[in-house]
C-alpha cells in the first residue's frame, strides 16, 4: 500500500521483488522504492552484478543516477574515463553521460542505485524476469544468513 504524502515508507528488503531486466543480463535488481507503487519522484534498487557482469553502454536523457557500493569491486566507464569503485564509494552520473558499470571483483558487486526522475527504469525492472536471492545475496542485502 502506498504511504500518504505525510507518512514515511518503511519496507523490508527481504519483502521486495527481485528481477532481471532481460534473461541474458548479468545483473539483477531488488526494487526498494518503486515510483509507480510508492508515488515517489525516484526509483531505488539494490543492483547485484554477477562476477564479470556489467551493464550495456547506455545513458539517461533526463535522469541523474547514483551508485553507492555496498560490497565488492568494480569499474565505471563514464564519458571516456574509467573509475575504480569499491565498498563505500558513491558515483553520481548526470543526465546524458554514457556509462557502463562492471564487476571486476572475484565476488558479486552490490550497489544501491537511485535514479531521479524514474525515466522508465522502474517499469523495465518490474517487467523483467523474476529472480530470487541466494544466501550470499541475502547476507548483503538484508543482513541475514540462512544457517
Amino acid at each position: 500500500m502506498s504511504p500518504a504524502s505525510n507518512e514515511p515508507l518503511l519496507r523490508r528488503a527481504g519483502a521486495c521483488p527481485v528481477s532481471r531486466i532481460s534473461p541474458g543480463d548479468t545483473n539483477k535488481f531488488v526494487m526498494l522504492v518503486d515510483p509507480l507503487r510508492d508515488k515517489t519522484p525516484f526509483v531505488s534498487a539494490v543492483e547485484i552484478f554477477d562476477v564479470g557482469g556489467k551493464t550495456p553502454p547506455h545513458h539517461h536523457a533526463q535522469a541523474h543516477e547514483m551508485f553507492y557500493v555496498l560490497n565488492g569491486n568494480g569499474r565505471a566507464h563514464c564519458g571516456g574515463k574509467t573509475y575504480e569503485i569499491a565498498q563505500g564509494d558513491s558515483l553520481v552520473l548526470p543526465p546524458g553521460l554514457e556509462h557502463v558499470i562492471e564487476n571486476t571483483g572475484e565476488e558479486r558487486l552490490y550497489c544501491l542505485t537511485v535514479m531521479v526522475p524514474n525515466e522508465g527504469f522502474a517499469e523495465m525492472i518490474r517487467d523483467g524476469q523474476p529472480m530470487t536471492l541466494d544466501q550470499a545475496d541475502r547476507a548483503i542485502v538484508i543482513g541475514a544468513s540462512d544457517s
